[in-house]
């Protein structure tokens, strides 16, 4: 069903409208009843209608001005029907101009330029039915078709305004959905930025804590000296990770910022912490040059989450991290380990297996390299990247 034919509440705005629109074709029919012309008495005057005829031209112009009522349910069949009516009769005129002003508002051109046709043709039979002594036939008639056009061109103008406002208006709704949409993925890419942050800046921590608390766990009979050296690193680990977390948290609660971020300067401080944990380590470096921002960022959580995993499934394996590259070639960062030479240690909770390594994947797809990873034919683990370093 087609949205404009469903009858809707008439406001108060549509009360006066209607109002005033009945009481203007009334009044036209009203003034075309009392004209009487000034014949000459050299001049035939028109033939004297029968008083039912008048009766029945008065009743039928009445129901024609009513039913102006109901133009905006029915256009086109209260406009099909005055424009019938006024080829024979001229009171009804101007109720058919309004209807004629009505069906081209709320009614496809193709519709109104077809009833304005009728209309010519109305007008023309009007004007040869009724005769008028003072004008020529033809001027008659091109006076009533121009006046229907003048009323139909209006209509399709007020028409095309109001699809142009309502196209108008279903842009700005659509650009505000988009806006919305982008907004949310913003949101969401931010929250995914977060969790990867939390996961590679915690991560590294808790590791630390689970190997050395596995540690004590294993060998209560420990000397003093070495159980002290483990409680020492728990707590200087639980001490960073509560920093770190710190700073996360701040940066969540602040308007604008971005999360702290290490360098590569900060590689030697990761691995000396791994050394701390027990496992042995050996860190090559391999470049010259300042190494961009976003690769050193990137290779330093390649180090730190190889060296997380490490401790996590192969506690106590010799483990190798060699970053190597020159501007041009690229960078090359690798974290290789052995054999595990003990138990790992139990995972608290979910043991999120995977989780690190696919937010790794992504972080170096995001920075325009690749990354690799697997056993190795010696039965241990090899992770490899390459990060782009322009010249």
């Amino acid at each position: 069903m087609n949205a404009m034919s469903v009858p809707r509440r008439r406001g108060a705005r549509d009360w006066i409208v209607d109002s005033s629109a009945f009481l203007l074709a009334l009044l036209f029919a009203l003034v075309s009843a009392a004209e009487l012309p000034d014949f000459p008495a050299s001049e035939p005057v028109l033939p004297v209608l029968p008083v039912w005829l008048k009766a029945s031209d008065a009743l039928l112009t009445l129901l024609g001005c009513l039913s102006l009522w109901w133009r905006r349910r029915w256009p086109v069949q209260i406009a099909v029907a005055l424009v019938l009516f006024s080829a024979v009769s001229g009171l009804v005129a101007g109720a058919m101009l309004i209807a004629l002003f009505t069906l081209a508002v709320h009614r496809p051109p193709r519709t109104s330029l077809a009833v304005y046709g009728l209309s010519v043709g109305a007008a023309f039979v009007n004007s040869a039915l009724w005769p008028d002594p003072h004008a020529p036939f033809l001027v008659l008639f091109l006076l009533g078709a121009a006046l229907q056009g003048a009323v139909t061109g209006w209509g399709l103008t007020v028409h095309h305004r109001r699809e142009l406002v309502e196209s108008l208006r279903d842009r700005a709704v659509h650009a505000e959905t988009e806006a919305r949409l982008r907004a949310e993925h913003a949101q969401h890419q931010v929250r995914e930025a977060m969790a990867r942050e939390i996961h590679d800046v915690l991560g590294h921590r808790l590791s630390l804590l689970s190997v050395h608390a596995g540690a004590l766990e294993y060998r209560p009979d420990a000397p003093a000296e070495e159980v002290a050296r483990s409680a020492k690193v728990i707590r200087e680990s639980a001490h960073q990770a509560l920093q770190d977390l710190r700073e996360v948290i701040g940066v969540l609660r602040a308007p604008v910022g971005e999360l702290p971020q290490p360098t590569m300067a900060d590689l030697q401080q990761l691995v000396e912490e791994a050394d701390e944990a027990g496992a042995r380590v050996e860190f090559v470096e391999e470049y010259g040059g300042t190494v961009p921002d976003r690769a050193g960022r990137t290779a330093y959580r390649i180090v730190q989450e190889g060296l997380t995993n490490v401790r996590k499934h192969a506690p106590g394996a010799d483990t190798r991290v060699l970053v190597r590259g020159a501007p041009g070639d690229g960078l090359v960062v690798e974290v290789r380990n052995g054999p595990s030479s003990g138990p790992a240690p139990a995972a608290a909770g979910g043991d999120g297996r995977g989780q690190g390594l696919a937010g790794l994947a992504e972080r170096v797809s995001l920075a325009s390299g690749h990354l690799e990873h697997g056993p190795d034919s010696g039965g241990g683990w090899r992770l490899s990247a390459w990060l782009p370093w322009p010249i």
